[in-house]
């Protein structure tokens, strides 16, 4: 970091780890007092211990980067540099994702295009956290009242100057992650329940074919009664008809569920986070003097 030529701190938050991880912070904190430690008093997830770590950082600019180090810190200078040329916001952008399934690769690029299609904003593809955010971007992040946080989704509401740079992503080298595919498809619903409403007008147009095509069979069978008399099968046919209908109501209902949940959570007005302790080189001072 002191390559950069820049001024800088490290805020470390820790979410709820259970290993020895709080105690090797604290103890890089003491040897530097730059790098200031945040330990959340449990796991309260990716996105809201990225918005204690965005909402303790006091500089110029912030730079997301997670523990695993799979996001190259040896890009940030090229990040900075981009941020002197007046941009409020750096997004680095994958070139490739090397370690990863082809599973994993493929639902990543189906989810950024079609998050893209459905949301109000533009979420920029193949882009994780790591970015740069002006400290402007990060005053109008904590502006921001809601508490389920989509922070990719945020990144891009907010707007602001932007570009890219890219990199190719590394392996993961230790460890494994605990994002299994239960929990991805969980952070993509979040994502496309935040920035866009297009799943409860499927929901309203499908209720409209659904009654249509209804509308038509029974014309159908009406004439084929009438004119051909044909006899009416009554009971397959209701048997589907039924099915169907019943599957496609609690598909919607689902989708309103989902969508009542985020205002259910909106209205308790819940911290995002809570901080147990935090070490900084204010606390440090205070003690000193």
């Amino acid at each position: 970091m002191d390559a950069c030529g820049e001024p800088w701190e490290m805020v470390c938050v820790n979410d709820g780890s259970t290993d020895d991880t709080l105690l090797q912070l604290i103890a890089l904190h003491q040897h530097d007092p730059r790098i200031q430690v945040i330990d959340l008093s449990r796991n309260f997830g990716k996105e809201a211990a990225l918005t204690a770590g965005l909402d303790a950082a006091q500089g110029d600019a912030a730079i997301p980067l997670d523990a695993d180090l799979q996001d190259p810190p040896e890009l940030i200078p090229e990040l900075i540099a981009q941020w002197h040329d007046g941009y409020d916001v750096v997004n680095a952008v994958r070139l490739s994702r090397e370690g990863e399934s082809w599973l994993k690769r493929a639902s990543a690029h189906f989810f950024y295009r079609a998050i893209n299609r459905m949301s109000v904003v533009d979420i920029p593809a193949d882009t994780g956290d790591f970015r740069l955010l002006s400290r402007p971007v990060l005053d109008a992040l904590q502006s921001l009242p809601e508490r389920r946080r989509f922070m990719k989704g945020l990144f891009a509401w907010v707007g602001f100057r932007s570009t890219n740079v890219y990199y190719h992503r590394a392996p993961r080298h230790s460890g494994k992650t605990t994002w299994n595919y239960w929990k991805l498809w969980n952070f993509a619903v979040e994502g496309i329940t935040s920035f866009s409403q297009v799943p409860l007008q499927l929901a309203a147009y499908l209720g409209f074919i659904v009654s249509g095509l209804a509308f038509l069979y029974a014309l159908w069978l009406i004439i084929s009664t009438l004119v051909y008399g044909n006899p009416v099968k009554g009971y397959p046919s209701m048997m589907v008809t039924l099915l169907f209908l019943g599957g496609v109501q609690l598909m919607a209902l689902g989708v309103i569920g989902e969508y009542l949940g985020r205002i259910y959570e909106e209205s308790k007005h819940r911290p995002v986070y809570l901080i147990r302790k935090a070490w900084s080189r204010n606390m440090d001072k205070n003690k000193n003097d």
